[in-house]
């Protein structure tokens, strides 16, 4: 292998052109033909048994070329790259210049880590919304235990908004029931817009034992054989029930939570919701100086950097919701997507997180932050503490600690950044337009919330909603790392499709 030229290119990229000699090009063509000639068949030849040359000179001196080229393409490669110390930080893109008896002469576009100017990082500052709950907070985060606690009682009166029918129903168009158009001793609450359209409206003011014919034009969005349609719908109300709702005593707290008094839980609630919004305020706060420190840079970022962050991003969450039982394939087609859909919609904030890194390792290069190898042997022990694993469990997560120390420099570098930076009036970030500075934080898209499985008897309140804070990220991953290993650069793997194309 010999690079014959270097040459650095737009947006962090370097153009190497790299030459493999004919006599370690024709050890990998030799290899190609050994490799593929039991399913090769030649006339006057036992299978796999004709030379080299009688197959050459039937299909081409050619014809073992593309594997060839597999063969000694990612190791010629690896060698150009360390040759030139490159710190390479995406996908290749390769091209052929020539290929024959005389060896393989090829280009690679290497992405490399880009030059950062970093700006601005000390003394940033940023709004911190202040915290306050009211009583009709507190009433707001009762109001669910409330509702579990609320019972049906039957009545003989006429129905009303709020109350539960409890229907017998069939549909008929044309005079003829329509599949899906039936059913029996069916409880509707009233008021819920859980059916069509104008149904509940006229069942409010009828009594139990009554029946009536309801005339219903389906929603032209309705599903296609009955969009738009008219049809009516006979009706029978075998009951109704009114909700009682629990006395809000002491009684009720004990039933509801762990505690003996009324006044107790509401306390507790309060706390909670308090926390769970100054949580929020830190959050939000922190995330705007991360927003001013990258604004403030100035840097090239490869587009194939941004390509393997969604790789890892998309791997991240295969691995998610493959915990809950889901398969990736099911999810993009119950939210009517595809994988192309997903990346884009992943882009936004893969870009973030690697323009957040690359600000971060200025911050920790400027200040010349180094971690050492007892503080990630420490790190490793904390974790395995942490999450009850044996302390080689760990270490074989977290691939041999380089990884692991580089996300504890992050932290190190987001940490100094905060406790450098204070609440205060923003500034305008200097060398860009705040609509540019906006577009590069986009907010990353999360999960959809019927992948997550909840328990049935926990209510869902403002303070019991907890988010994982987008801010320290690298901290965040540096304790989970033992979960998942982080994804290395398949450099060669990749590099290969590209010769194939």
């Amino acid at each position: 292998m010999k690079v014959t030229s270097v040459e650095k290119k737009e947006k962090s990229t370097v153009e190497l052109v790299i030459e493999v000699g004919a006599e370690e090009f024709e050890a990998a063509v030799q290899k190609a033909y050994l490799k593929n000639r039991a399913s090769i068949n030649v006339p006057g030849f036992r299978k796999g048994k004709a030379p080299r040359k009688i197959v050459e000179s039937l299909y081409g001196t050619g014809v073992f070329y593309e594997d060839a080229i597999n063969e000694v393409y990612p190791t010629a490669y690896a060698e150009a790259v360390a040759e030139q110390k490159l710190d390479e930080v995406g996908y290749p893109k390769m091209e052929i210049v020539s290929v024959g008896k005389e060896g393989l002469t090829f280009k690679a576009l290497v992405s490399v880590r880009p030059e950062v100017k970093l700006g601005a990082y000390k003394g940033l500052t940023a709004p911190k919304e202040a915290v306050k709950v009211t009583e009709k907070d507190v009433e707001a985060e009762l109001k669910p235990y409330i509702d579990r606690a609320t019972s049906l009682s039957a009545v003989k009166r006429k129905a009303k908004k709020g109350d539960t029918a409890v229907i017998d129903f069939e549909g008929f168009m044309d005079g003829k029931p329509f599949e899906g158009g039936k059913g029996e001793n069916y409880s509707l609450e009233l008021g819920s817009g859980a059916f069509v359209p104008g149904f509940e409206e006229q069942i409010i003011g009828m009594k139990a034992g009554e029946e009536k014919d309801l005339d219903i034009t389906f929603p032209e969005n309705y599903h296609a054989d009955l969009a738009g349609k008219a049809v009516v719908f006979k009706v029978k109300v075998n009951e109704v029930k009114e909700p009682v709702k629990p006395e809000l005593d002491d009684e009720f707290a004990k039933d509801v939570s762990e505690f003996e008094t009324l006044e107790a839980f509401k306390k507790d609630l309060e706390d909670k919701l308090i926390a769970s919004r100054e949580e929020k305020a830190e959050r939000d706060y922190e995330e705007a100086i991360i927003e001013q420190l990258i604004a403030n840079m100035e840097t090239e970022v490869p587009e194939t950097m941004i390509d393997v962050q969604v790789d890892k991003m998309m791997d991240d969450f295969s691995s998610r919701i493959s915990a809950q039982g889901m398969k990736m394939e099911e999810y993009l087609q119950m939210m009517g997507m595809n994988v192309d859909m997903m990346r884009m919609s992943a882009r936004p904030n893969a870009e973030k997180q690697v323009k957040v890194e690359l600000a971060l390792s200025a911050v920790a290069e400027a200040e010349k932050f180094e971690i050492t190898a007892e503080e990630v042997e420490a790190e490793i022990n904390r974790l395995a503490e942490l999450y009850k694993l044996e302390v080689e469990q760990v270490k074989k997560f977290v691939g041999g600690g380089e990884e692991l120390a580089h996300d504890m420099k992050m932290k190190k570098a987001s940490d100094f950044v905060f406790d450098n930076a204070k609440v205060g009036k923003a500034k305008k970030p200097a060398a860009k337009k705040a609509a540019e500075a906006k577009e590069e934080v986009a907010e990353e898209i999360k999960p959809a919330k019927k992948t997550t499985t909840k328990k049935a008897a926990e209510p869902k309140t403002e303070a019991a909603e907890k988010k994982p804070a987008a801010k320290k990220a690298p901290a965040k991953k540096a304790e989970a790392a033992e979960k998942k290993p982080a994804a290395k650069k398949p450099a060669a793997k990749k590099t290969t499709k590209k010769t194939e194309e």
